[in-house]
């Protein structure tokens, strides 16, 4: 039975519901479940539209929620209605969107930085003890009919009594410390703006980003992308580190110069590197990157998980009630 009196059911049955424009086909349906309790959606039949048909669809709407895939920039607002009251966007990164001309126009910005940490720090793992362990090389090598059995053949290097630095210990750094402690880590080494109390509850050392290039064997990245950390990673960074050192990257791929990158591996400056993000992104298949057996990749999976893109959705989707229903966002930008 509803919880609502004779009143306020009325006056729910006469108010015209919002309507929301949904970017992308592909959304998780537990999150257009939840929008489609109390809006009309407007979903469009493609997993990425190109930007003439998100403008062409925008009118009318009250919300949208969009994935990255989407520019919401000076054209785009000026298509959509006076109505439009929140954009929320399904990802953690925002590069796609204008937010201060959004927030300009009294327009309310959601975003989904919570729901993938668990997902994204597997990745890391799964990257960092590929590369130490150069399962790359060793498959290819298996497929060539190169296998030798001698006892210093495709050594690699293990996590046990190593120093691990995570490069920007937010959530997703703090999960990757929590999932690595059991690899018997002599210690966990963290570096970013400030000290961070969570990571300090972790028992990693807040130490400079050069003492945590210098003394790390594993180094972590976990960095957003921004005019300070762009291209951070460069030759002099590759320099610091041991030679010996493994990097994951599992922030945003301009953070590491790509070229600085290509050339630390190949001169051996490091031992390996696994990555999930990369600049440029996807990565051309002819790029001299792929031919390097010190190189993991995947294609960007961090968070594709179903439950992490389902909690994603859920998140973007209540950004949207709470803007329509003049409710503070629990993540806005």
């Amino acid at each position: 039975m509803s919880g609502l009196s004779m009143d306020e059911s009325l006056l729910e049955s006469i108010m015209p519901r919002p309507k929301v424009l949904v970017t992308s086909c592909d959304i998780p349906q537990v999150g257009l479940d939840l929008l489609g309790e109390k809006c009309d959606l407007t979903i469009l039949p493609y997993v990425t539209p190109t930007q003439d048909e998100v403008l062409a669809a925008i009118p009318g709407h009250d919300g949208v929620l969009v994935t990255e895939h989407v520019k919401v920039d000076y054209k785009f607002l000026n298509n959509a209605s006076r109505e439009l009251k929140v954009v929320s966007t399904m990802s953690t990164g925002y590069d796609h969107l204008d937010v201060r001309d959004i927030k300009f126009r009294g327009i309310q910005v959601g975003y989904t930085p919570v729901g993938f940490s668990a997902a994204v720090a597997e990745i890391a793992v799964m990257l960092l003890l590929n590369a130490a362990r150069r399962a790359h090389e060793g498959r290819t090598l298996l497929e060539e009919g190169k296998t030798e059995s001698g006892p210093q053949w495709l050594l690699g290097h293990e996590l046990r009594g190593s120093t691990v630095g995570i490069v920007g210990p937010e959530n997703i750094g703090q999960e990757v410390s929590k999932r690595l402690d059991g690899f018997a880590v002599e210690r966990f080494l963290y570096s970013e703006f400030s000290r961070n109390p969570d990571a300090d509850e972790l028992e990693a050392n807040f130490v400079s980003l050069g003492y945590l290039l210098m003394y790390s064997d594993f180094i972590v990245i976990d960095l957003p992308l921004t005019i300070y950390t762009r291209g951070l990673f460069d030759d002099e960074a590759f320099k610091r580190m041991k030679k010996t050192a493994v990097l994951v990257n599992v922030g945003f791929g301009a953070v590491v110069n790509t070229s600085s990158l290509l050339k630390a591996l190949k001169e051996g400056t490091i031992f390996a590197a696994g990555v999930d993000v990369i600049d440029p992104e996807p990565l051309p298949k002819h790029h001299e990157l792929l031919r390097l057996p010190n190189f993991e990749i995947v294609p960007h999976l961090g968070s594709a998980t179903v439950k992490a893109r389902e909690e994603m959705s859920i998140i973007a989707a209540q950004n949207i009630l709470d803007a329509l229903e003049d409710k503070p966002l629990a993540y806005s930008l």
